[in-house]
């Protein structure tokens, strides 16, 4: 590869990948044959190859994915091999590996050693070939090491070597900061199933036991929605469900309450059939009627009413749960939403936050309530976002 190209590598994995995406697209918009400079070329080729290389680095230096990234990345710099080398010496190798593993992995040592990158002399056994070694950092640490072969290696050489380093340790941080969230997901979601305390449990065992005697066949029924509610909400796949899924929860959820509460407990739906397909947060729904009628509704004798609707609303659809209890001084609540762990309103606070995670800082729920008016919660979800396998199994 010549230093023009390799300096055109250098500039996309230097940090002006947006400039050169931007006047790519305006070339191509133009058509094909107008794809300007032999640099504006290559950094379309470094483009695609770094964008194939990323999803092999994600999992970490010691997969064996990483022999798919070496690949691409041989491509990218040019180089006749490349090997990427992990802090447990395990090497990802593509290009003329007779004899060059061992090599790589003596350059890893003294890369790792030094901290810095380094430039070998061709080896006994390869004279033509000479190796430049540049450290993967993350936090500080090297763990990892690329190595590129060539004949000779030149200067542009070792600094794409340098710049590739980097930009595979961005890679990890990245997956690392995936697995963080998919972590953060599943802690949010058992503190969410938390919620199912021993003291609804309890409420709700006592009252299928008093129908046992005078209503058997209400018992039976009120303990398959027992049984249904609690397989949903403990459910292990997915992280999305759908709003006909989470409805089927709900449905179980106050079926329960409702006998326990008798008429004091009223339900309205009002949900419009084109949102029933709609992909929502797994546990988001349910956690606001469940809040509804702990929090609005059973602190009060005479129970009352939840509305729960949906709506279309172009390209989002808005969900709300209202209910016509207690309510809830808007400063008490705003700093309900802001506490670490009250031990209160924890589906509220964590629905909230998920919402903000998934959708953005404007995705959250919007809540209206005061003191003695009841409360109403909307959350407005985007039809267009992935469904990761809702299956209850």
């Amino acid at each position: 590869m010549t230093d023009v190209v390799l300096a055109a590598v250098l500039g996309v994995l230097g940090g002006i990948v947006l400039t050169v995406l931007l006047l790519l697209a305006r070339r191509l918009a133009r058509g094909a044959t107008d794809l300007g400079s032999d640099a504006e070329q290559a950094a379309l080729r470094a483009l695609h190859h770094a964008s194939l290389a990323a999803p092999h680095l994600r999992g970490g230096l010691s997969t064996p994915e990483v022999v798919q990234a070496a690949r691409h990345l041989r491509v990218l710099l040019g180089s006749a091999a490349v090997a990427i080398v992990g802090a447990d010496d395990a090497v990802a190798f593509d290009g003329a590996s007779d004899g060059l593993e061992p090599s790589a992995v003596r350059i890893a040592e003294r890369v790792r050693a030094s901290g810095r990158r380094q430039v070998f002399p061709a080896s006994g056994d390869h004279d033509q070939l000479e190796g430049v070694g540049a450290p993967i950092l993350v936090d500080g640490q090297v763990i990892g090491v690329v190595v590129a072969f060539a004949a000779p290696v030149r200067a542009a050489l070792v600094r794409a070597a340098e710049e590739v380093a980097d930009w595979c340790a961005a890679q990890v941080e990245l997956g690392g900061l995936d697995a963080s969230r998919t972590q953060l997901a599943e802690a949010e979601l058992r503190s969410l199933r938390a919620q199912i305390s021993p003291h609804f449990i309890y409420n709700a065992l006592t009252a299928i036991a008093s129908f046992i005697h005078t209503d058997p066949v209400r018992a039976r029924e009120l303990v398959l929605e027992f049984a249904d509610f609690t397989r949903y909400s403990f459910r292990r796949q997915g992280e999305f469900t759908t709003l006909t899924e989470e409805l089927g929860s709900i449905h179980s959820y106050l079926e329960l309450e409702r006998a326990r509460f008798g008429e004091r407990l009223r339900v309205t739906l009002r949900i419009a059939p084109e949102t029933l397909a709609t992909v929502i947060p797994f546990l988001s729904v349910q956690p606001l009627v469940e809040n509804a009628v702990r929090h609005g509704l059973e602190p009060g004798e005479g129970g009352g009413e939840i509305r729960i609707s949906s709506r279309d609303d172009g390209t989002h659809t808005e969900i709300t749960v209202e209910d016509d209890g207690i309510g809830m001084d808007p400063e008490g609540l705003r700093a309900v939403l802001t506490a670490v762990d009250d031990g209160l309103h924890v589906g509220l606070r964590n629905v909230d936050t998920r919402l903000r995670q998934l959708y953005g800082t404007d995705g959250g729920l919007v809540v209206e309530t005061n003191t003695g008016a009841g409360t109403l919660v909307r959350m407005r979800v985007p039809k267009s976002q992935p469904l990761n396998d809702p299956d209850n199994d």
